[in-house]
């Protein structure tokens, strides 16, 4: 299946529709708006699951299944997705959604939550979505064409870039309040940056570079590692908004490939420092880890 320029704009228009609409359900449960105001909290492996997760995902897989039914995409979701099968979706287009990215901050109501849709083309994503709901922002980006972002009160849409900061004690990290092992929390301690700003979840604290707030975000694995659906939206919007996101060793990250967990560190920055960041984190693991 073969996809045009002008195809996929279209395809980006569907999908910043039902991007919205799906939004909108995520804050008619966050505010307690919905019929079925209970949240019905599932504890699950990787995390919590909750009535506002499975809304989405339904919202979302529906929608886009029924206006694109002529194309041959496949789909690749948080909530429908066997990790335990670890098998690839055998298409060369897949849509990879996490209907609901940080969903405990959901529940604490902190408010940082988002939304991630992507379509990747052969394992690299081609257009990205994050909905910020409680900001009422949506930002996007198709492959080649610059992120821009979307405000739902007035619905104007503006280009938005990176911040020109180049030095890295002039940088801010932005991480989780929580979620830091030992491990992790000695890389960033041993980071020589400005400091630190705090967000929930990936798609929130990329969109805080976005905004110039935040300059780098770090991914270590531990026990565990961050997926798919985590990173392939976040990624797109960043990159072309001028920032860069590798593995620290330089390397891109692809999706699809059967194991969805992103194993190994993984860098998003402003773009201005990213080699050296990458380098300084990968002696920092090394002496951390006693190799």
């Amino acid at each position: 299946m073969e996809i045009n320029q002008e195809r996929l704009m279209e395809i980006m228009k569907i999908a910043r529709s039902v991007a919205w609409g799906a939004s909108d359900i995520l804050s008619s449960y966050y505010h307690g708006h919905g019929e079925d105001k209970d949240l019905d909290v599932k504890d699950k492996k990787d995390g919590p699951v909750t009535a506002a997760d499975l809304a989405a995902n339904h919202y979302i897989l529906e929608n886009l299944q029924a206006k694109l039914r002529d194309e041959d995409f496949g789909y690749l979701s948080e909530e429908t997705f066997d990790v335990k099968k670890a098998e690839p979706i055998d298409k060369t287009w897949v849509w990879i959604i996490d209907p609901l990215d940080g969903t405990r901050d959901f529940i604490d109501q902190t408010g940082e939550y988002a939304l991630h849709i992507a379509l990747a083309h052969n394992g690299r994503p081609v257009i990205g979505i994050v909905a910020i709901p409680e900001a009422g922002k949506l930002y996007y980006a198709v492959k080649g064409q610059g992120t821009f972002v979307q405000t739902k009160a007035d619905k104007k849409v503006a280009p938005v870039r990176v911040s020109q900061r180049k030095k890295l004690e002039n940088l801010y990290l932005i991480v989780s309040r929580s979620h830091r092992d030992e491990r992790f929390q000695k890389l960033i301690d041993y980071l020589p940056l400005k400091g630190k700003k705090y967000m929930g979840s990936v798609g929130g604290k990329i969109s805080t570079i976005l905004e110039q707030d935040s300059d780098i975000y770090i991914s270590l694995s531990g026990k565990s590692a961050a997926k798919d659906w985590d990173f392939a939206a976040p990624e797109l919007i960043l990159t072309e908004a001028g920032g860069k996101f590798s593995y620290a060793d330089g390397q891109p990250v692809f999706y699809n490939q059967g194991d969805v967990k992103k194993w190994g560190c993984i860098m998003a920055t402003n773009g201005n420092c990213h080699e050296l960041l990458c380098e300084k984190a990968t002696g920092i693991i090394k002496e951390i880890d006693g190799e």
